[in-house]
């Protein structure tokens, strides 16, 4: 993979996911400690960096309204019930490790699952003219795969980096691994996903 045509995609790195005290970090704080996913996340974001290839921050911001008049039940309902990633919140900011820096894309209006619907995500990359998608983050079975899936259905050759995922359960992150990333053509560690950029 060419770094020229390659992107990295970081999903919800945020501190209500990622630090204590976020509204959804008892969700993942124990998974993501055993996979060591922040500090996995951390070497790849650095790596992407030294290779030069495009980075993509895609946060969740709630857009309450929108999400209450589409009538949603489930995952979402229960961000908007628990006023998860609202906007201006400690929350909803991107953690300090993985903080953009000048030259990057912070990508905005991701406000369901798919980092590809109700952005300009296709467009930026088309724009770069990305071939190769890298995507990580929250959760590994949600919007990470739901993003993946968007990259690999719009032609870009697609690798899902669990390393740099995490789930709600262990159970859930070695499914993933097992049956949805080979689909992709893969499970790549951090170390292989950036050995294969050129």
């Amino acid at each position: 993979m060419r770094a020229e045509k390659t992107a990295l995609i970081l999903i919800e790195f945020q501190n209500d996911f990622c630090k204590e005290g976020g509204k959804l970090n008892s969700l993942v704080h124990d998974e993501i400690a055993r996979n060591n996913t922040l500090a996995n996340a951390k070497k790849l974001l650095d790596g992407a960096r030294k290779k030069k290839i495009h980075i993509v921050h895609c946060p969740f911001v709630l857009d309450r309204a929108w999400a209450v008049g589409h009538k949603f039940e489930g995952l979402i309902s229960g961000l908007v019930e628990g006023d998860v990633f609202a906007p201006g919140s400690w929350g909803v900011e991107i953690i300090d490790e993985l903080k953009p820096i000048e030259g990057e894309t912070i990508l905005t209006g991701k406000r369901s699952i798919n980092g590809f619907e109700h952005t300009n995500l296709a467009e930026i990359l088309g724009e770069h003219g990305v071939e190769n998608v890298g995507v990580c983050g929250f959760l590994t079975n949600v919007c990470a795969q739901a993003t993946a899936w968007g990259s690999y259905d719009r032609g870009f050759r697609t690798r899902l980096i669990p390393e740099a995922c995490g789930a709600a359960t262990q159970e859930i992150q070695s499914f993933v691994e097992e049956h949805i990333c080979p689909i992709f053509g893969g499970v790549p560690t951090v170390d292989e996903f950036l050995s294969e950029i050129e």
